[in-house]
């Protein structure tokens, strides 16, 4: 849902990935959509099955699963939350539309702020939240074991490092928990000779990153795009990944009613569990303050659930 450079990048991507059988675009532009489906089409021949096509809300019945990626972009100098009001308004006029024709599917909430919407979708849905997932912070994550590989001269794939929280200015990187190859932060910077140095220093970069690639280009398209294979990876060869995807919070770390990122097992399934590791109290503290930041905006997007009569048939999109 959303042909914009996010949701048209991340099609090519499923496109390539060989996951899809069937990949259909829809966009309030059908125009723009059909453009894109055709340009996607004529390298169909070249990769590996799949049927592309524009289409409607009606034509993703029975949908796996949906991107959400329709809404505003994020602008040079705005932060995620600055979008609230006018994409929950997308989401709003989005979601009725899909509903009824996607009941079993997992939604996949893409569109700023991620957190926020992930919550409206699964109150107007009324979808369980196992089957509701925000993209969270698992492009941030990314980004955390990149710049540590890089420091350290280490294959970035063998750095297991995890931001949690909001997916923005609040996030929470767990220096803690970061390993390389089993070696903590501390003893990689001993045997490597390589200090981090102020590791709020150090994290800002990663934080400021989307900042600094909108301000030179205008918008991020091709890192979401590849974090959403690796989620659709997850989810449809089951494959019980750990990733920090955004989803509501029952109670874990205390924090209750919110959608936030935590490390979770994604599978066909969807959000299948949540675990919540020990933090340091630093950790611990920045958390709760990023969930409060969120619960403030997160009462925009608490409208009743939708209902057409069985909740076993209310959709999502």
């Amino acid at each position: 849902m959303g042909t914009g450079y996010v949701g048209s990048t991340a099609a090519y991507t499923v496109m390539l990935s060989g996951l899809a059988r069937e990949l259909i675009l829809v966009d309030v532009d059908a125009a723009k959509a059909e453009g894109h489906a055709l340009d996607l089409v004529h390298a169909s021949p070249l990769t590996s099955p799949v049927s592309i096509r524009a289409g409607s809300y009606e034509d993703c019945r029975g949908a796996d699963v949906i991107l959400f990626c329709a809404g505003a972009a994020q602008l040079p100098g705005q932060s995620r939350l600055d979008l609230v009001e006018k994409n929950l308004r997308v989401l709003r006029d989005s979601l009725p539309s899909v509903a009824r024709y996607c009941p079993r599917g997992i939604l996949v909430m893409v569109s700023n702020p991620v957190d926020v919407l992930t919550l409206a979708a699964l109150s107007l849905t009324g979808w369980p939240p196992s089957r509701v997932i925000g993209s969270g912070t698992v492009l941030d994550s990314a980004r955390f074991r990149q710049a540590l590989g890089h420091h350290f001269g280490v294959d970035p794939r063998n750095v297991h490092a995890y931001v949690v929280g909001e997916h923005g200015d609040t996030e929470v990187p767990l220096w803690s928990r970061a390993t390389v190859a089993g070696l903590t932060v501390s003893e990689m910077e001993a045997l490597t000779g390589r200090p981090v140095g102020d590791r709020e220093v150090f994290f800002s970069r990663v934080r400021e990153a989307a900042h600094e690639v909108i301000t030179r280009k205008g918008a991020t398209y091709y890192a979401i795009a590849v974090v959403l294979r690796r989620i659709l990876q997850a989810i449809l060869l089951d494959q019980h990944s750990l990733l920090t995807v955004s989803g509501l919070v029952e109670g874990s770390y205390g924090i209750t009613g919110i959608c936030l990122s935590l490390p979770t097992i994604v599978g066909r399934a969807g959000r299948e569990r949540v675990l919540t590791p020990s933090l340091d109290p630093g950790e611990l503290e920045a958390l709760e303050r990023s969930a409060r930041v969120l619960a403030r905006f997160s009462r925009l997007a608490d409208p009743p659930p939708m209902s057409n009569g069985a909740a076993g048939r209310v959709g999502a999109g």
